[in-house]
């Protein structure tokens, strides 16, 4: 039987902010931008901005309007994603099979490791009281024989809680929870629960399959007749091997807003190539994949005669590809990025003539170098807002 770890960072961005900055403890801390700034939405609250109905993706108008008295900061990805790295070599020690899915969130498999930390929550124990220790930051983890329950039960008893779902009980654990708690259905699934009177998950459990997707769609009715049992009902695709890297970025809710979708494609291309630099390797192949609010999914890969230069041209690339194939007024669950089929870094002869790219590629080794030995210069890109 395998079993499987879901490490989530409690409110992160908000908690380095506050790890960083005794005077926001306590605060109620909002990540995202100022309450000036136009079309910014918000990363990440703290608990204490919880409090007062500011959630994920909310703009930033908005949280100002529910608490005028927060701490409203734009954010420090530089140093996100420091603590991020930080956190993730911590999870590393406890398994050899480490898949992170965000910046702040990993699965970890650790089937076969009780010999060496007990059974698993034992394991879990040690893992929370090591990335507290270690890196001043808390973490909720969930225990469960697949990834889908996993994810789920690590925010079941948030913030720094854990949450085991013994195997064998999977299908009674999502029977017993209200369909809020579905992850992968947003807000019109939510509308169309409502409109059918389903309430919990055994209500959903009690239809079947042919009927479900008449309801919700093929796609969307499969993914929950296979939920509420317990079942593997999201593949967590992982689309890194050995010889592409990808990242994506999951909305609270669905998100129709292409600045905000576009804003979340930058953060995940200057992941992207910051792990391209250290793998020193290139790719000419950029792929981007979008799923709706439905949990239809979309994707869709583009190969140019040069690889990909600097985070800019990769950010290009991706947006081109997104703007391509996106259908437009659907709602936006989760936007993903990746780079295929890497080789060993190397200008081809038409790339050496390309100066002024290679000045810039020269140019985000140099910032990626500085990041790496000097985090606190966070030094990072940003976007324009108008």
């Amino acid at each position: 039987m395998k079993y499987f770890l879901h490490a989530d960072l409690d409110a992160f961005y908000a908690s380095v902010e506050q790890l960083d900055n005794a005077e926001y403890c306590g605060k109620p801390v909002i990540v995202g931008g100022l309450p000036g700034d136009r079309r910014t939405v918000v990363s990440t609250a703290s608990y204490e901005a919880r409090r007062y109905g500011v959630h994920s993706a909310m703009p930033v108008a908005r949280a100002y309007e529910l608490c005028p008295h927060g701490v409203f900061l734009r954010g420090n990805m530089s140093r996100y994603r420091e603590k991020s790295r930080e956190v993730m070599s911590v999870l590393s020690e406890f398994t050899s099979d480490l898949r992170q899915i965000s910046i702040d969130e990993a699965f970890l498999e650790i089937t076969g490791t009780g010999r060496l930390f007990g059974p698993p929550a034992d394991l879990a124990r040690k893992l929370k009281k090591a990335v507290r220790e270690r890196t001043g930051l808390t973490v909720s983890a969930g225990l469960a024989s697949n990834k889908y329950v996993a994810k789920i039960a690590s925010g079941m008893s948030k913030p720094d809680g854990c949450f085991i779902v013994e195997a064998g009980g999977e299908e009674y654990f999502m029977r017993s929870l209200p369909v809020d708690k579905i992850w992968g259905a947003g807000w019109k699934a939510r509308e169309k629960f409502r409109k059918y009177g389903l309430k919990t998950c055994d209500d959903i459990h009690g239809i079947s399959e042919q009927r479900l997707s008449s309801l919700f769609g093929k796609a969307f009715g499969k993914f929950l007749y296979r939920a509420v049992r317990g079942q593997a009902a999201e593949a967590f695709d992982d689309t890194r091997r050995s010889r592409s890297i990808s990242a994506e970025h999951t909305f609270d809710y669905d998100m129709y807003d292409e600045f905000a979708v576009e804003t979340a494609i930058m953060k995940i291309c200057n992941t992207l190539m910051y792990r391209l630099l250290d793998s020193r390797r290139q790719s000419r192949t950029v792929f981007v994949k979008i799923r709706y609010g439905d949990f239809s999914t979309e994707s869709a890969q583009e190969t140019s005669e040069h690889a990909v230069g600097t985070m800019n041209d990769m950010f290009e690339r991706v947006c081109a590809l997104f703007r391509r194939k996106y259908r437009r007024g659907m709602g936006i669950r989760l936007i993903g990025a990746g780079l295929m089929n890497l080789e060993a870094d190397g200008a081809t002869p038409a790339e050496l003539f390309d100066f002024e790219d290679d000045r810039k590629k020269k140019l985000e080794k140099c910032i990626h170098e500085i990041n790496k030995k000097f985090p606190a210069a966070a030094i990072k890109k940003a976007r324009l807002i108008y």
